[in-house]
């Protein structure tokens, strides 16, 4: 029984944490309370609070849910694909797929908390820059191994071209969203693509060809 009650209380958890994904990725993190959760589940605000205690506790649980989700969308699928080029390719363009067709009303969670968080002190500011943080470092990794593996050119600065295809994705979310513009994401594939060829090596140029979705 007591094992019931947990799995039912967990399913509970999870069903709360997907509709809080929802609301902030619209109405922001702060936007995000005990009372407005309690209206869109019609659950009691008594309940919510068993789940969670305060505000704060609710912002970085839902963090970490979205991180999750995440995961489970863009990095899990890649992890098959070997290192290198390939894998940067599969990354970001699951990354690339999960913004295009998220079920978020908001869109993107993690580029709109970002902006809302980016100069607010805090926990939850902190936990938003280490998980972003490590996102990029993981695209980082595999374009200094593709430049090791002769994939990209020598001169490549990894830090460079990831911060490029980093906006490319963001810009291509903010011009889908704010402007409506059916044709961003296409964009955004055709600004990743150019932007890889011009520091590929011949060999790069063949898996970047066969590889990825333009």
């Amino acid at each position: 029984m007591i094992a019931l009650l947990e799995t039912r209380g967990e399913k509970t958890r999870q069903e709360i944490l997907r509709t809080s994904i929802d609301i902030a990725s619209a109405d922001g993190l702060e936007g995000l309370t005990i009372g407005r959760l309690a209206s869109e589940l019609k659950m009691s605000k008594s309940g919510l609070f068993a789940h969670f205690g305060s505000k704060e506790d609710l912002q970085i649980a839902t963090l970490e849910a979205a991180s999750r989700v995440f995961v489970a969308e863009v990095v899990r699928p890649a992890e098959h694909v070997e290192h290198g080029l390939p894998r940067l390719l599969a990354l970001i363009d699951a990354w690339i797929s999960s913004v295009d067709n998220t079920c978020n009303r908001g869109g993107c969670f993690f580029y709109a908390v970002s902006a809302e968080m980016d100069d607010r002190p805090g926990k939850v500011r902190d936990l938003i820059s280490k998980l972003t943080r490590e996102w990029i470092e993981a695209l980082t990794k595999e374009m200094k191994l593709a430049t090791r593996l002769g994939e990209l050119e020598k001169s490549c600065d990894a830090e460079l071209v990831v911060f490029q295809l980093h906006g490319f994705v963001q810009e291509g979310n903010w011009l889908r969203r704010l402007h409506r513009n059916s044709r961003a994401f296409q964009m955004t594939r055709e600004s990743v693509y150019r932007t890889l060829e011009n520091h590929a090596t011949p060999a790069g140029k063949v898996t970047l060809a066969s590889a990825w979705k333009r």
